[in-house]
């Protein structure tokens, strides 16, 4: 039986979102070549209104690309019941020399956002990828950290963290599901 414990709920996910955009501002605000790329896709869902919030304080509109990582993981090639969901990729700017700020929803081993790195690379070289996530729940395998971090939680092997956004699952809400 799984049991979930709420962590951040809609209001808690908007004003988390909100710190992190003046962090974002107060960091990257003067650097004209910030721009945004979210993983699909809770991510990218996330980086939308992480570009709203951006767009509003910078008063000009920050560049949004959406990455699609499932061809550069390495878990599902192993097992062969995995079968990777393709989703689009939609970078509609030239990264060459670009500050980018990469979201995710959930930091955990550090292996979605190494196959992040590789897709972005096959579209240019950055100056710069800031990693922006809304949830750290430890257990790194790389040598992988955030440079924003929306709210770290403490996990255990047989717990983990799921985020709903109202894009997507009707809510706003990050619960840590236990077996």
């Amino acid at each position: 039986m799984k049991e979930c414990g709420t962590i951040l709920n809609g209001k808690g996910m908007s004003r988390t979102l909100e710190r992190l955009a003046v962090e974002v501002y107060e960091r990257r605000g003067d650097d004209e070549a910030l721009a945004i790329i979210g993983i699909q896709r809770r991510g990218a869902d996330l980086a939308e209104r992480l570009k709203k919030l951006l767009d509003e304080r910078l008063g000009r509109k920050v560049p949004l690309g959406k990455l699609d990582i499932n061809l550069y993981r390495d878990d599902w090639t192993t097992n062969l019941e995995l079968a990777p969901t393709i989703n689009c990729s939609e970078i509609g700017f030239d990264i060459e020399g670009a500050s980018l700020v990469l979201v995710d929803d959930v930091l955990y081993s550090g292996r979605t956002i190494r196959a992040a790195l590789e897709a972005i690379l096959d579209y240019g070289r950055p100056r710069r990828v800031e990693l922006l996530v809304l949830v750290d729940r430890g257990h790194r395998e790389l040598p992988i950290q955030a440079d924003y971090v929306g709210k770290k939680v403490e996990t255990h092997d047989r717990e983990h963290v799921d985020v709903l956004v109202t894009e997507r699952d009707g809510e706003d809400k990050v619960c840590l599901v236990r077996e």
